[in-house]
């Protein structure tokens, strides 16, 4: 028979959870408390069989039902309810059991301090409101027990009032913060999860809508038709990128399968992501040719799989922005160094460079190719990427990723 597995343990983490500890603690402790106190003045009560009945009746509750203020879960309304009858009623037998004499003295009611747990209780599970209602009532039966709002008695009741609503007003608080840092770390997410897909769609479906609106303006007839339809769905998808809400016109599925009909586009299977610790200068010396120098040492410059895969993406996306920008006749260059601490590739062009406000325009249109493809790679790697560009002297981008990357464990 094979061993049975063992299930994951799910950890719930909250703000609460030590509040609900500290009120199991606070029980057990102040229910000795009371028992102590008690057994000390048994020969002063005026009916102490009945005291000690109650006081068993005490014990027996804690003693099955200790572990119910441990969390949130298991401390229920129906127990919470429970709790505080047996809080009140032991208040309120204090008059029949105790002497009058004692009762006008100040004695200490039979559950003593213990009946406070059952009002931490409220405030702890419905906060200063339930907190209130159930501080209330032990006040009440307090003052009904002494018969006279005396000095002492009116002081311990505004304190056991004003310290559990006061704790379940923090507790709401401490609930607020909890939902607005979940959700925070929800939009977070989601946030880095759409830049990683937006940074996937400028790498590939938006160069290829841009390629097929030039070739097909190119070619003239039915292709300039599916030209004029990929460059509108290239301008609604880079809008939805940059996080507008245009909606598209047409069909990009459509235009897609139009043009790959046509032989405008050859469909390209993804590639799988390599395993284990990758040769960057492997990945680059493809992009080598007639307008592209590659330059690197002799030996392999090792990274982890996924953080070459995505130096070498932002690469391609820098290369991407020379053909496009630089013009036809530029040249580019691309510089691979194997530092101890980080691997620093430099890609720079020959081009026209940069106008000073270009950048910030593109993004506002869309275009996310430096912010995503080349600086947002980087980021999520641990890195950085700092662009140089002078107007008429070219460009040059430093993409820099340290050994270890954010989330990898693997080191040189």
């Amino acid at each position: 028979m094979a061993p049975r597995s063992k299930r994951p343990r799910v950890v719930r983490m909250s703000v609460e959870l030590p509040l609900w500890r500290a009120l199991t603690g606070y029980r057990i402790l102040t229910l000795g408390y009371a028992l102590a106190l008690f057994v000390f003045n048994y020969g002063e009560y005026a009916h102490p069989l009945t005291g000690a009945l109650y006081m068993g009746v005490l014990a027996l509750w804690m003693a099955l039902t200790w572990r119910r203020t441990a969390s949130p879960e298991r401390c229920t309304r129906r127990f919470l309810a429970a709790d505080l009858g047996i809080a009140l009623a032991g208040i309120l037998l204090t008059a029949f059991v105790d002497s009058a004499d004692r009762i006008d003295s100040g004695a200490a009611t039979l559950p003593s301090i213990w009946a406070g747990g059952a009002v931490l209780g409220c405030a702890i599970k419905g906060g200063w409101r339930w907190a209130a209602a159930g501080s209330t009532l032990v006040a009440a039966a307090n003052l009904a027990e002494r018969g006279s709002p005396a000095r002492d008695t009116v002081h311990n009741v505004l304190l056991v009032w004003v310290s559990s609503i006061a704790i379940g007003y923090i507790v709401e608080v401490a609930r607020a913060s909890e939902r607005t840092l979940a959700r925070a770390l929800q939009i977070e997410a989601a946030t880095r999860e759409r830049e990683r897909l937006a940074r996937d769609i400028h790498d590939s479906v938006l160069q290829v809508l841009a390629m097929v609106q030039r070739r097909g303006a190119a070619l003239g007839g039915e292709a300039a038709e599916l030209g004029r339809m990929a460059g509108e769905q290239e301008i609604a998808l880079r809008t939805l990128v940059a996080g507008g809400l245009l909606p598209p016109q047409g069909s990009l599925a459509q235009a897609a399968e139009d043009a790959e009909l046509a032989g405008l586009v050859q469909p390209v299977p993804a590639p799988r992501p390599p395993s284990g610790p990758c040769d960057v200068g492997a990945l680059l010396a493809p992009h080598a040719g007639a307008d592209v120098s590659f330059a690197g040492p002799g030996t392999p410059v090792l990274l982890e799989a996924a953080a070459a895969a995505e130096l070498a993406a932002a690469v391609g996306a820098a290369l991407d922005n020379v053909r496009k920008h630089a013009g036809d006749g530029a040249r580019a260059w691309i510089l691979l160094e194997d530092e101890p601490d980080a691997v620093i590739v430099t890609v720079r062009d020959d081009g026209p460079g940069i106008p000073e406000g270009r950048l910030a325009d593109a993004e506002r249109e869309g275009r996310m190719g430096v912010a995503l493809s080349i600086r947002g790679r980087l980021l999520d790697l641990g890195g950085s990427a700092e662009l140089l560009s002078v107007p008429g002297q070219g460009t040059e981008v430093e993409l820099k990723v340290p050994r270890v990357s954010r989330g990898s464990g693997v080191e040189r």
